[in-house]
């Protein structure tokens, strides 16, 4: 009978055993799976934390989850519309967001956090127009509000030139009372 050479005792790795890598070229993978993925975590955390600190602290973001008329005047841009609103007919009745924004609550803080996202990114980067102009977006929020508080008289307005193909929707409040909420 011949025996059979150990297999184990020559070197040979039986093949149920994984192979594994050498030391250094385990250690250098594996410090890049353990550390890599936390450190970017950490940053990105500490980004979001750093950016959110400065908004609701140095540029008072807080202020504009409220209905202060005042938190719109944060950033000196909008001070000639703030003058404007105070001298205004409008001022006794309605604020910023009676105007500005959705009378849904979740319409209202969408249009605040995407307007709030866009105007600290124009203002930061000095991006706007000077004088600023209303989005076509925001221009629809504040015809509907025109539109919802003066509901009466714009339904026998819309009435009497409904007949009238070439006025039919073309009528908007603020296109003619463009000056009413900020007198300039």
């Amino acid at each position: 009978m011949t025996r059979q050479p150990d297999r184990e005792a020559e070197g040979e790795v039986p093949r149920s055993t994984p192979i594994e890598p050498a030391a250094p070229e385990r250690a250098r993978s594996g410090w890049r799976w353990t550390w890599t993925l936390p450190l970017v975590l950490c940053v990105a955390v500490g980004a979001a934390v750093g950016l959110g600190g400065y908004t609701f602290v140095y540029a008072k973001g807080a202020s504009y989850l409220q209905n202060d008329p005042s938190a719109c005047a944060n950033c000196h841009i909008m001070n000639e519309q703030f003058d404007g609103w105070q001298r205004s007919s409008h001022r006794a009745v309605a604020g910023c967001n009676d105007c500005h924004a959705p009378h849904t609550v979740v319409g209202k803080y969408v249009t605040k956090a995407t307007n709030g996202f866009w105007h600290s990114f124009a203002f930061t980067s000095g991006r706007f127009p000077d004088p600023i102009r209303i989005k076509p977006s925001n221009l629809r929020v504040t015809e509907e509000a025109c539109r919802g508080c003066h509901e009466d008289i714009v339904h026998a307005i819309d009435s009497a030139h409904a007949s009238d193909s070439d006025h039919r929707g073309a009528l908007s409040c603020v296109r003619c009372h463009q000056s009413v909420g900020h007198l300039h």
